[in-house]
């Protein structure tokens, strides 16, 4: 046996608005004496101020959908900027660090990318740098902004190979 949805279903599947139509068209539909009757003062009573309602909640949806939308901007136009400030693009270049001591427990190393270490001319921060962030040949300080080069163009392939932790021809660690 199939269901067919009954005039009370739809009323269901309406907005606020189609209802609240939809009711008032059942009560003029009735020919209800709205004037006169104690039952039917209270009757029209209650469709006015319902009608009121849902005039105020179609209102309040409407400011809720525009504050959505500008939310939404909001969040795009933020991310847009942490992107800028924090380079997301290049997270797995480098590891920045602007304390003065470098702990190697500090980076994650998942991909064992082989990083070098370099000083800061300007405020002595010891910074982490990738192979493909000295291929680039110049970076911004990550603490102070001082633009730094890297031109290891002189430098034997022995010098340039030495990564962070592995001991230098002495022994002793960079």
């Amino acid at each position: 046996m199939q269901c067919t949805p009954c005039a009370e279903q739809e009323v269901f599947q309406m907005n606020l608005t189609d209802k609240m139509a939809y009711l008032r068209g059942m009560v003029d539909g009735m020919e209800l004496d709205l004037t006169t009757t104690k039952e039917g003062k209270v009757l029209g009573q209650l469709l006015d101020v319902m009608q009121e309602m849902t005039a105020y909640v179609t209102d309040l949806q409407t400011q809720v959908d525009e504050l959505t939308e500008v939310c939404d901007l909001f969040d795009q136009d933020l991310g847009d900027l942490e992107d800028i400030v924090y380079d997301e693009d290049d997270d797995d270049d480098a590891y920045y660090s602007c304390d003065d001591d470098f702990d190697d427990d500090d980076f994650d190393d998942d991909d064992d990318e082989t990083l070098y270490e370099t000083v800061c001319p300007s405020c002595n921060n010891v910074i982490a740098l990738s192979e493909s962030i000295l291929e680039k040949g110049e970076m911004p300080c990550p603490c102070c902004g001082e633009m730094l080069e890297f031109d290891y163009s002189d430098l034997d392939g022995d010098t340039f190979e030495v990564p962070i932790d592995d001991p230098t021809e002495d022994g002793s660690a960079e």
